[in-house]
């Protein structure tokens, strides 16, 4: 059994606090690690490395904080595997999807390699009469980031790169549930030459991220999580001062029109309703089946997901492995009954799954309602699981009604061979991220990501140049430099 340490000041550092949490692995149903659950003196001893880190680092050329991280991403490329293997014995994922998620993290470092482009300011000549104008962006400060179980490699990549790219020093406190990914990247990031405290990376539960949220040295917060959580982490933060950017959840439909390429689209359904056993904010969780094609494409789903290999990631045939945790599935077969209760119809039961070895593993196979309605629980809610739900629509303008009445707008996507559709589709839809013909519309590093409505607090999305704008501050200089300055005061508004 191993124990998982906070990472301070360039090192692995022993806490004061004799509370720890216990790691589970999601495959088996066992205990394999503890991490520390640390304390408001944890946090102090943290933040004060990170202060004065900071001073040092916003110093370095944006070309020097270049060259580490080009340094580190080579280094993440190096240990891609062993980063991705910690990722699924902690979480559970297949070893393909970790190593997909990892490399997706990587992209954002790849991104904060251009910083010394990306941090180039304007200048304006003569914007009066031997006056010039002037903006650049400078670093925050100290940021903070609290992050997921789902994506522990990832995500904190969407926030630590480019925060520290521009010049500030970041604490990043990941989910307890896997939290080992974290301390790897740190590690990583000393080797590549980063000042000691410039990176930190602190573990806890809720009280830690009330003393994050509070503190008033930290200077932004971003977050990825549920609903109720960010908008709670976006309030408290507000509340604070701080700058913030919080990601919520989602419901992402995916309408297939009855000119689809029927086949693609039920590939791309399946393996986003499934795929990470639908742990992740932009899995399709409702496929609108629009027209007459409804009963066919429900038939392709059912069959093609009864084929799904459920295993634990040491399985390399293993196509979906287990959920984070015992509360969580049971949370999910919750809504399970909760669908079968309200009138929605089972196509496909996954509650039942049973393999061999790991009969207390967390595992669930893939679950299919058909002719669900706007008004059930499993609709309305998300469930963040191996569980799809199938709208009929008549017509497309039913069907886009349908996605814009939901409360969440993450992401959404349409398969259709019509442009003219597929056009309106993404103009007139109240979604943060659309895709046509493609199931999981992520955007890639150098784009921001971020949905609307009850998916985004506040307005700031993660990575892309939103992404540096989050992490800076924008100052703006008016200068002039006359050979004599007229004496006296002026009153009027200068216009020339």
């Amino acid at each position: 059994m191993y124990h998982v340490k906070n990472y301070i000041n360039g090192r692995l550092t022993e806490t004061s606090s004799k509370s720890n949490i216990d790691i589970f692995n999601p495959s088996t149903g066992e205990i394999i690690g503890k991490v520390v659950n640390s304390n408001h003196n944890d946090l102090l001893e943290m933040i004060e490395f990170a202060k004065k880190a900071q001073v040092t680092w916003s110093n370095f050329t944006p070309l020097k904080r270049s060259r580490i991280i080009s340094k580190y991403k080579n280094l993440i490329e190096e240990n891609i595997e062993d980063l991705a293997k910690l990722v699924s014995i902690e979480h559970g994922k297949t070893l393909d999807d970790a190593i997909g998620s990892v490399t997706r993290g990587l992209e954002v470092v790849e991104f904060a390699c251009g910083i010394p482009h990306l941090l180039k300011g304007e200048f304006s000549l003569n914007v009066g009469t031997n006056i010039d104008s002037y903006s650049f962006r400078q670093p925050l400060g100290i940021t903070a980031g609290i992050t997921p179980f789902n994506f522990p490699a990832m995500v904190p990549m969407w926030m630590y790169p480019i925060s520290i790219a521009c010049g500030n020093s970041f604490i990043l406190k990941p989910s307890e549930k896997d939290p080992s990914c974290s301390i790897k990247l740190a590690e990583l990031f000393s080797k590549a030459g980063l000042p000691d405290g410039v990176f930190n990376v602190i573990h806890g539960n809720k009280n830690i991220v009330d003393l994050i949220l509070e503190n008033k040295d930290i200077s932004s917060v971003s977050f990825v999580g549920s609903t109720p959580v960010a908008k709670y982490i976006y309030e408290k933060s507000s509340k604070y001062g701080k700058k913030v950017q919080s990601l919520g959840g989602a419901k992402n439909h995916l309408l297939v029109m009855p000119d689809a390429n029927l086949d693609q689209a039920v590939d791309g359904i399946i393996g986003a309703a499934f795929g990470s056993a639908g742990e992740r904010c932009m899995a399709v969780s409702v496929a609108v089946a629009i027209g007459d094609i409804a009963d066919n494409l429900v038939d392709k789903i059912n069959t093609k997901s009864q084929n799904l290999k459920v295993a634990p990631w040491t399985d390399s045939e293993s196509q979906m492995g287990p959920v984070i945790s015992k509360e969580h599935k049971e949370k999910i077969i919750s809504y399970i009954d909760s669908g079968i209760n309200e009138g929605a119809k089972l196509v496909l039961d996954g509650r039942k799954i049973n393999i061999q070895g790991y009969e207390n593993g967390y595992f669930l196979g893939p679950t299919i309602f058909d002719s669900v309605k706007t008004n059930m629980k499993i609709y309305k809610e998300e469930i963040f699981g191996p569980v799809l739900s199938i709208v009929r629509a008549k017509n497309y303008e039913e069907a886009i009604n349908i996605v814009n009445n939901h409360e969440f707008g993450n992401g959404t996507s349409i398969y259709t061979s019509d442009g003219e559709i597929a056009r309106h589709f993404t103009t007139n839809i109240t979604i943060g991220m659309v895709g046509v013909n493609v199931p999981i519309p992520v955007p890639m590093a150098f784009h921001s990501f971020g949905g609307w409505k009850n998916s985004l607090f506040g307005s700031n999305a993660m990575h892309g140049i939103e992404g540096v704008n989050f992490f800076t501050k924008l100052k703006t200089i008016t200068s002039r430099w006359p050979k004599s300055i007229k004496s006296g005061p002026e009153f009027k508004m200068p216009t020339n």
